[in-house]
């Protein structure tokens, strides 16, 4: 069987790092907000070449702490790609705010620039741009629209730590570059974890406040802020792990060069192109029979995954948010879509016994 992801096959060669870890924390006493989250804050914020990062709980409190920030008018309007995952929109609709869908570009599954300006109303405070799969969008033209516009720009890098676009790190274009570190990330915790990354001291500082009951000082509150803080814990191990993350990255983008080398041209295989460093978090595919297929796969112990079976429009959870609304190509890459095995500890035999099976299909 090749399975699609081992989470535990990828941590063993931390393991003993990991043990003296906890050994040590427990030994420190220091739980939160100690000397390890301090220390992971000032490495990322150096990966990601900006000058401040703040660990946050999750990646989708760090989504919803960045708009919280910016204390929007409740009802205010924040672009959305309509093909990327709930939690995004959720952050939106959670922090009372409506988000308006624009339509992905067909080839590169990217929030779409062309069609952000028509979807603009005097409601409109922000734009966040989700780099989905490992793949930065287009900044500078999404950049250009934010600016002339005075709208706030949020990047949600949940499946993108390290990739570049242009040279430049996700995580570096915005107002705030939004991470996630749930296990299955390119950087992943051992639990949930997240952070924002900003070059603005002013944010670094609103969200410092906001993510620890709005606090300073213990027992001093200066504005009604959260509990949503990094875990001491996980990031003495995401501290440990950082160092070896371009070195998966590379790995996954040699497993990714192989896929789309290979497989067949009916696969349609996501774009290559000299201005994007993509860290394929996933390798998405996408054909007409899709389920066929990942059946086909499955039969013969190939373990894919669907990301994402279910638009987010047709989600009962924001039933009512977008009724009598359409977005064919959401819904077309949504049909077709297939992640195939692309992890650290799969090797290039597993990579080519996938695509011969796939090329027989």
């Amino acid at each position: 069987m090749i399975e699609y992801e081992d989470l535990s096959k990828l941590n063993l060669s931390f393991a003993k790092d990991f043990h003296a870890k906890l050994e040590e924390v427990l030994t420190s006493g220091w739980f939160i907000l100690g000397s390890e989250v301090k220390e992971f804050e000032n490495r990322f914020a150096a990966y990601c070449d900006v000058p401040f990062c703040v660990g946050v709980g999750s990646g989708t409190d760090a989504l919803m702490l960045a708009l919280r920030s910016f204390s929007f008018k409740e009802g205010s309007e924040v672009i959305v790609p309509s093909n990327t995952y709930i939690a995004t929109i959720l952050a939106v609709v959670n922090c009372n705010l409506r988000p308006v869908m624009v339509e992905p570009d067909p080839e590169s599954c990217t929030l779409n620039p062309a069609w952000i300006e028509e979807a603009i109303t005097e409601k409109t405070v922000a734009i966040l741009a989700v780099h989905l799969y490992g793949k930065c969008c287009a900044m500078d033209e999404i950049r250009s629209v934010a600016r002339a516009r005075n709208l706030k720009l949020i990047e949600d890098c949940a499946q993108a730590h390290g990739a570049m676009y242009k040279g430049q790190k996700a995580g570096s274009f915005g107002d705030y570059g939004a991470f996630s570190f749930y296990p299955t990330k390119n950087l992943g915790a051992l639990g949930d974890g997240g952070c924002l990354t900003t070059r603005n001291d002013d944010l670094r500082n609103q969200i410092t406040l906001l993510r620890n009951y709005g606090s300073r000082e213990k027992y001093r509150n200066e504005i009604a802020g959260f509990n949503s803080r990094l875990d001491e814990l996980q990031a003495a191990f995401l501290n440990m792990k950082l160092p070896s993350l371009d070195r998966f990255n590379q790995h996954k983008r040699n497993l990714a060069r192989l896929y789309t080398e290979n497989l067949r041209q009916d696969f349609t295989r996501p774009i290559v192109d000299k201005d994007y460093h993509d860290v394929y978090h996933i390798y998405n595919i996408r054909h007409p029979e899709r389920d066929r297929l990942r059946k086909y796969l499955l039969e013969r112990k190939i373990e894919t995954e669907t990301h994402y079976p279910i638009p987010p429009h047709h989600q009962n959870a924001l039933k009512g948010v977008f009724e009598h609304k359409s977005f064919p190509i959401s819904e077309k890459i949504h049909a077709t879509t297939l992640s195939l095995p692309i992890s650290f500890v799969h090797s290039e035999s597993d990579i080519y016994q996938v695509i011969e099976i796939m090329n027989k299909f």
